[in-house]
């Protein structure tokens, strides 16, 4: 199966392309990324929600007294029908997924990465933490997200090179095909299994902020690093994200 993306080597620049726990993660117009002079460009700011139009206001008003014809007297299939009306179970909702341990690694055997996770949150000036770029850095997880295994977008984040230019702990991810998977272990001892749906490629500045970062029902699970290297800027100007979904 040939991969979702191919990759870009990172000496030819790349062409764009097109706080909340347990399932609601916090979106801002000032979360981004950070990851070796690469960052994630942001969608406009959402507009603020419609004000909800006014209720409609029911006047009771009087109307002409009549003469009420006598009610029919109440039939046998018309007690039936009330009866089994009143027997009708009440409709239930699905339950949400359980709440999930926090990570403590993650394993992708189709690429042979993995490695323990930090657990990174937002800088005083709202930007995202990420791993240091030693050689040998983990990948993180995002503590504003959702845990992997609970319902949403659990966020790790991982650099695709180190600071002395070897492959980072995210440097094959273009090479993950649909249906690959990624394990990751939770601290109670559980592990919760994704599937890769799809991946792709965005410039900084179509960087579809939503579609990443919104609400899921379901648990779902995005791995995001740099992409698009520049040559003449010696900076990286895209993101990489892989989206997966809970197996099972």
């Amino acid at each position: 199966m040939l991969p979702l993306r191919r990759h870009h080597p990172e000496a030819t620049p790349a062409a764009p392309a097109s706080p909340r726990r347990s399932g609601a993660l916090a979106l801002s117009c000032a979360l981004m990324l950070a990851l070796s002079a690469c960052s994630p460009g942001q969608d406009t700011e959402p507009a603020a929600g419609e004000e909800a139009a006014p209720a409609a206001i029911e006047s009771e008003t009087s109307a002409p007294e009549t003469t009420e014809p006598a009610e029919p007297a109440e039939t046998e299939a018309d007690q039936n029908s009330q009866d089994a009306q009143e027997d009708e179970s009440p409709e239930t909702t699905p339950e949400a997924a359980p709440e999930a341990a926090p990570p403590a690694s993650f394993s992708i055997p189709a690429i042979g990465a993995g490695s323990d996770l930090l657990h990174l949150g937002l800088r005083e000036n709202d930007t995202l933490d990420v791993p240091p770029g030693d050689p040998g850095s983990p990948a993180s997880w995002y503590t504003g997200s959702p845990a992997p295994g609970e319902s949403g977008p659990a966020v790790l984040l991982g650099h695709v090179d180190d600071s002395l230019g070897q492959p980072g702990v995210f440097a094959d991810l273009p090479a993950l095909v649909e249906g690959d998977e990624i394990t990751v272990d939770q601290e109670d001892g559980e592990t919760a299994t994704f599937v890769v749906t799809k991946a792709e490629q965005y410039g900084k500045t179509t960087f579809p902020t939503l579609e990443v970062y919104g609400n899921t029902e379901d648990p779902e699970l995005r791995l995001i690093t740099c992409d698009g290297y520049n040559e003449a800027t010696g900076e990286y100007e895209d993101n990489y994200v892989v989206y997966a979904t809970l197996a099972g």
